[in-house]
């Protein structure tokens, strides 16, 4: 198995619809799964991991913002894979995303991965085993604390699944799916076979309930690290965290005298640090950047392109490109969007801030 270079036979389907309410206000004006984590929009996660498993065809399912879903990840060239794109007008669920992409799935195995989903071992081992399995679905589980809010698997002795319930109130395991699911061509049958549920969606554990009472085969795999669905902010900057832990260091911009950097950090090209900066990784700052003077980026923040910084301490926090912060005084644990200016306001006295701020803010602190 150690030569295993991928199913290069299996397509792969990625999600990039709803509206993202819980991430508002940074979603009225970008994607959900477009919001960068360590400097790369979430989607591109989900499509890396199809690529690294060998598929080298990509659907991608869009509702809303259909442009800036298209622009952000492009045809595919990039990779050197094919994507094409797939329009869900309004969501109506998961089954019905893999119900409107039959004709690009045609009659192959496919893998559908939630474009919000952050999966730190990749799919490579899950695809493998599927691809060897005589199984007509197989999903991915891990172990929660709170399976209530997810949709849950129980297994029998052997393993296999035995039963699904979305948002159980007395879960049969602590077992939820993670977002990432492989199915074969039995699969259409099954969502054509399902009612719409309680939401007025059709909904995947549904449609792999009804393959299991049909007598199908369902493997189950449980991941062995880390997995996030970034739903909410602080899912987005733990995510970034977990992200950032693994970043080795690169300088690729140019430093001031007087400047200290300590532990793993990454600097763009065209990027200045400016006297009377500390830097303490892990962290990571995009291209074109001024940083400085008198300036403290602490642990776990990621930086994108074209940022200005300077008299400010930021911390544990996700600043977007474009964005400009003079006289900021602390912040920590933010999220802060495309575009915005911060500045300093007299009237003002507080020592630190926490701020989820969407595209073209402006604030005074």
């Amino acid at each position: 198995m150690k030569d295993w270079k991928g199913c290069e036979n299996m397509k792969g389907l990625v999600l990039t619809g709803g509206f993202g309410t819980r991430l508002r206000p940074i979603t009225y004006s970008q994607q959900k799964q477009l919001i960068p984590v360590a400097n790369k929009p979430i989607v591109f996660y989900a499509i890396e991991d199809l690529i690294e498993a060998g598929i080298k065809e990509i659907g991608i399912i869009y509702g809303p913002n259909r442009e800036q879903v298209m622009n952000t990840i492009g045809n595919g060239d990039r990779w050197g894979i094919k994507i094409i794109y797939i329009e869900q007008d309004y969501p109506k669920g998961l089954a019905h995303a893999v119900l409107i992409s039959k004709d690009f799935i045609k009659e192959d195995p496919f893998v559908m991965y939630l474009g919000d989903n952050l999966l730190k071992e990749g799919i490579k081992d899950f695809v493998r085993d599927f691809e060897n399995s005589d199984c007509e679905a197989s999903i991915l589980l891990t172990h929660v604390k709170n399976p209530q809010q997810f949709g849950v698997a129980k297994l029998d002795k052997k393993g296999n699944v035995s039963q699904l319930i979305e948002k159980p109130k007395k879960p049969p395991s602590d077992l939820a799916l993670v977002g990432i699911y492989a199915f074969r061509k039995s699969i259409f049958d099954a969502v054509n076979n399902i009612k719409l549920s309680w939401r007025n969606e059709l909904e995947i554990t549904d449609a792999i309930q009804w393959l299991i009472n049909g007598g199908y085969k369902v493997n189950a795999s449980i991941t062995k690290n880390w997995w996030k669905d970034t739903g909410k902010p602080e899912d987005i900057l733990e995510a970034n965290h977990l992200v950032l832990d693994g970043i080795p260091t690169k300088m690729e911009g140019k430093l001031e005298e007087e400047v200290k950097i300590r532990g793993r950090v990454q600097i763009g090209k065209k990027t200045l640090i400016k006297k009377g900066t500390i830097i303490r990784g892990p962290c990571l700052i995009g291209k074109n950047c001024k940083i400085g003077p008198n300036t403290y980026i602490g642990p776990y923040t990621s930086i994108g392109n074209n940022v200005m910084i300077e008299n400010t301490e930021v911390e544990s926090s996700i600043v977007m490109d474009e964005t400009k912060i003079v006289d900021g005084k602390r912040i920590f644990d933010s999220m802060i969007g495309r575009g915005c200016e911060i500045s300093s306001s007299s009237n003002s006295m507080p020592k630190g801030h926490k701020l989820i701020l969407g595209d073209n803010s402006q604030v005074e602190l």
